[in-house]
């Protein structure tokens, strides 16, 4: 684990961007939502890897659903780089917009007004090397397998329109194999790891103390 933050970033504006990653339902999300009420929401800028899917409009809709859509390449990470230096800068950014159900972006772009802190979350934010670098502090949420494959069939079900066959099917084919091969992995990567089967209010309270160290100037969380 590393031991000290923010190593590659002059702090000239005081704006702290944490990056939460963890295996699919691993409660990334409740996460993100406690620290942000924590720090105080006015205060706290919440992104989501999701919003970075790559458009498949262009492929026939019977064929969408077969792709991986837990490769990195399924997912538009330049853009996110892109958006959280504007956003360190200072600078306001549009975000696109996903439909899970038929696998495309929306026509609508939500504009995002930079926080001091930044929150952006997703599976593969601690995969891919130069997205780390933009991060001060890497959050890594584990949870065991069971757990979140319930939790996806819960979600997906629920909320995007699925069925439990395609979910099992998918969690089969891509899901497990892709968390093996970079979600996973990129635990090491952590300067924090949170129990995703027991968030308390301790420990997103030892986080946001975290957070709040890192922005004080001449001083560095640990």
């Amino acid at each position: 684990m590393p031991d000290h933050l923010g190593r590659n970033h002059q702090r000239t504006n005081a704006r702290v961007i944490v990056g939460i990653a963890g295996g699919s339902a691993a409660g990334k999300t409740t996460l993100a939502r406690a620290l942000a009420e924590a720090l105080g929401p006015e205060r706290v800028l919440h992104l989501q890897q999701d919003w970075y899917y790559r458009d498949l409009s262009h492929i026939e809709p019977k064929d969408r659903s077969a792709r991986n859509f837990d490769d990195p390449d399924a997912l538009e990470i330049e853009l996110l780089r892109q958006h959280l230096r504007s956003l360190r800068r200072g600078e306001t950014v549009r975000r696109p917009a996903y439909d899970f159900a038929t696998h495309t972006r929306l026509s609508c772009r939500h504009l995002l007004r930079p926080q001091e802190m930044v929150l952006v979350e997703g599976t593969l934010i601690l995969a891919d090397p130069a997205l780390r670098e933009l991060l001060d502090i890497c959050v890594y949420v584990d949870a065991p397998r069971e757990t979140r494959l319930g939790r996806r069939l819960t979600r997906d079900v629920a909320e995007r329109g699925r069925d439990v066959s395609s979910c099992l099917e998918q969690h089969r084919r891509t899901v497990w194999p892709m968390h093996e091969l970079y979600v996973g992995p990129s635990r090491c990567h952590a300067h924090v790891v949170v129990n995703g089967d027991a968030i308390t209010g301790e420990s997103i309270a030892a986080l946001a103390r975290k957070v709040e160290e890192y922005r004080r100037p001449g001083k560095r969380a640990s």
